[in-house]
């Protein structure tokens, strides 16, 4: 499973981090910059610190999951 986590400055001046599980483990930096792009100029997130209003970064996490029969 990958993990993209993206962190925001808000307009306060504050950081907001958003996670989203799932992602293809191709995903681009192009990619992960439109879509921080957008998530900035659609103003969908209100957070308490304000709205977001610059992208600050970014990673992508692989999450390996070993199983371990303990019966």
């Amino acid at each position: 499973m990958h993990l993209l986590s993206m962190t925001f400055i808000t307009e306060n001046g504050l950081k907001s981090n958003f996670s989203i599980s799932g992602v293809k483990p191709t995903l681009t930096p192009a990619e992960v910059n439109t879509l921080m792009d957008t998530i900035i100029s659609k103003n969908i997130f209100f957070t308490a610190s304000g709205s977001l209003v610059k992208k600050s970064v970014a990673s992508l996490t692989a999450k390996n999951v070993t199983k371990i029969d303990v019966a």
